[in-house]
């Protein structure tokens, strides 16, 4: 099974939420100009990392995003991992990820489990409860945001029960933009799987970001990469040779999970 894959490598406006719709609209139409199957949104692309005011700019029960996806996916038949927002319940705000299909139905919402300390986000937001898997087209995914990608053990609970390709969406700085790289190679290799990565470009008061959204293949090879400007980065994925890497080096068969208690 192919997938045309879009990454919208947004540059994201601080505390803007009106604004970030319009633009994220804006890159949306740009990217089906190419008819891909599957838009990827970055993390935290309405608000941006405006974390002393998610209580006035938050959006409550991550209803104008899930509205906004569900529009775009329906008008033009193409499912959306919509990135993450802040989600605000009546207890919290969260920062959750969204992925709505080409019918417009949500089919799984993801909240941040790592919450990163080095950026603040344990003083504003709490961290989720529940796995990053999903199916699309009969097939399974996960999704994953920003620093979970630090945490292998993570990543291995939903490859282990069958995910095929990993989504992460991201606010990675440009300060780390070597881990990033090699973070992300190194999960599709010991997982042999797709990595399909979409991080912010620009900058805002604290930091500048490193872009340089990535699709990898699951032998680790980079199958497209972005600068670090604003752009669409567009690749294919097949599915298929998730299977065959698998069979090949059967690591999920070899593991030994007793002994690595």
């Amino acid at each position: 099974m192919k997938l045309k894959i879009a990454c919208l490598q947004m540059d994201i406006l601080f505390g803007k939420p009106k604004e970030n719709f319009e633009a994220a609209e804006a890159m949306i139409e740009k990217a089906l100009k190419t008819n891909p199957d599957l838009i990827v949104l970055p993390e935290l692309w309405t608000t941006g990392y405006d974390l002393t005011r998610l209580e006035d700019i938050a959006d409550e029960n991550a209803a104008s995003a899930i509205d906004f996806l569900k529009r775009i996916a329906q008008k033009n038949n193409v499912h959306l991992v919509g990135g993450s927002v802040a989600n605000k319940t009546e207890d919290c705000v969260y920062n959750t990820l969204l992925v709505v299909d080409k019918n417009g139905n949500t089919i799984h919402q993801y909240s941040k489990l790592h919450l990163f300390k080095l950026m603040n986000e344990h003083l504003y937001l709490t961290g989720g409860k529940e796995k990053g898997a999903f199916s699309l087209e009969n097939r399974r995914f996960a999704g994953m945001i920003c620093y979970d990608i630090r945490f292998p053990e993570w990543i291995r609970a939903h490859t282990s029960k069958g995910a095929e390709a990993l989504f992460v969406v991201a606010e990675w700085p440009l300060a780390r933009l070597s881990h990033w790289r090699t973070l992300l190679i190194a999960r599709a290799i010991e997982n042999q799987c797709y990595i399909i990565a979409c991080n912010r470009a620009g900058s805002d008061p604290e930091n500048i970001f490193a872009g340089h959204s990535m699709i990898i293949d699951p032998w680790g090879e980079v199958v497209a990469e972005g600068s670090e400007n604003e752009e669409i980065v567009r690749g294919e994925i097949d599915l298929d040779k998730v299977k065959e890497v698998r069979k090949m080096i059967p690591i999920f068969e070899d593991r030994k999970p007793d002994y690595y208690r």
